[in-house]
């Protein structure tokens, strides 16, 4: 509030100024609206400056988070097939040791430098953004011959190589409105591509089978490809709020995103029935985690930590799921992560056999069912998780 501490008690003088001049003369009274009327520009000016700092990143002068929410939030409302908006999602490789090796100074000095190259190499085409540590964003709003082009060129402007260092940025793109018509699928879909790619450079080949599992899934039914890759970018946001580390989450990610692979092997008069499932349905229907397991040991020993994720991905705190009757603690982490995620994303996602659920319903029942089906620890975190996310949401499509 201090900028607008002068201009409004000066107007504040001023508008007394002015009720007085009625008495004193017509030049005095001339004087005071003139006055005024400087008081208000300054008011202006000063909610104008204001408003900007909010906005700015104070180390890279980049747009911050509340910047972006407001200009995406437009950019979605206006991107069409005939001009779409493109969002870039960049995190650094190497940073941290750079920190550790050099300091933080010279790492807010790298940020820096970073910041502005990639402010140039966009500038003519849209606008940059520093989110948290070392994330990074921009949104591509103008029209552009290459795309892809000024992507590597803006995945080139956060690098920088030295004699004892190398830092190189992994990224992720969406076009609207094609793959996305909401800025919080917009941006959790960049996230989640931009950390596959950080996977690909770790894991190489298993990256590989990854895809090709999901495609043939996609290829099987589309609704399952989407239910996963939503699921997938639940478990790596609550994974990371718990505070794994990145070999952790990128695993668990992985068995998210094949969770239901093993529904390749289920009929699609069972798997796409439109009422409910008789009791030797329902049986068969349980079967798809072995099958899951089966599928992904197929894809050799890189895939070996993945398979027994998706094979407890549906047992119950309680001891009552399936298929080994695990309870507790002897469920697998990330088993237990997934089935909270998949739970929630199939109370809220519409099916053909049910209605989509409010997302406050959704959290309400994953709540009640805390101590018997889910691990209620990781209920609280991930309530509060998405409570937090829908908070930002609604700040960022009111923010003015």
């Amino acid at each position: 509030m201090r900028p607008f501490a002068l201009p409004a008690l000066v107007a504040s003088l001023l508008l007394g100024a002015v009720a007085a001049s009625a008495t004193l003369g017509s030049e005095l009274a001339a004087l005071a609206l003139a006055l005024l009327a400087g008081a208000v520009v300054g008011l202006a000016l000063a909610r104008r400056a204001t408003r900007r700092e909010l906005c700015t990143d104070p180390l890279t002068g980049l747009g911050n988070r509340r910047a972006l929410a407001q200009e995406l939030a437009w950019a979605c409302e206006r991107a069409s097939e005939e001009e779409p908006v493109f969002v870039w999602f960049f995190d650094l490789n190497g940073f941290k040791q750079y920190n550790d090796s050099f300091g933080h100074v010279s790492g807010d000095a790298l940020l820096e430098r970073l910041g502005a190259r990639l402010a140039r190499v966009v500038a003519p085409f849209g606008r940059g953004y520093r989110l948290d540590g070392d994330e990074f964003c921009v949104l591509i709003t103008t029209p552009v011959r290459d795309p892809h082009a000024l992507f590597q060129r803006a995945r080139a402007a956060l690098a920088e190589q030295g004699g004892g260092f190398t830092v190189t940025a992994s990224g992720g793109a969406v076009e609207l409105p094609r793959e996305a018509s909401t800025p919080t699928r917009a941006l959790r879909l960049a996230d989640h591509r931009m950390y596959r790619e950080k996977a690909i450079s770790r894991t190489g080949g298993v990256e590989l089978i990854t895809a090709v599992l999901q495609a043939a899934l996609a290829q099987r039914q589309s609704e399952l490809a989407e239910h996963s890759n939503d699921v997938a970018g639940d478990v790596q946001m609550l994974a990371r709020r718990i505070g794994l580390d990145d070999e952790a989450i990128g695993q668990i990610v992985k068995a998210g995103d094949l969770h239901d692979i093993g529904k390749l092997g289920i009929p699609d008069e069972i798997l796409i029935k439109p009422g409910p499932l008789s009791a030797e349905e329902w049986e068969f229907m349980k079967r798809h985690t072995s099958m899951g397991e089966q599928i992904i040991a197929a894809g050799g020993p890189a895939l070996e930590q993945i398979g027994p994720l998706v094979r407890a991905s549906h047992e119950r705190w309680d001891g009552t799921g399936y298929p080994d009757h695990l309870a507790g603690e002897q469920i697998p982490l990330g088993a237990r992560i997934i089935a909270i995620c998949d739970s929630f994303r199939a109370m809220i996602d519409a099916r053909v056999y049910k209605k989509s659920m409010s997302i406050e319903d959704a959290l309400a029942e994953l709540r009640r069912c805390a101590g018997t089906q889910f691990d209620p620890n990781l209920v609280e975190v991930f309530c509060a998780m998405v409570s937090e996310r829908m908070t930002r949401d609604r700040m960022g499509s009111t923010a003015p």
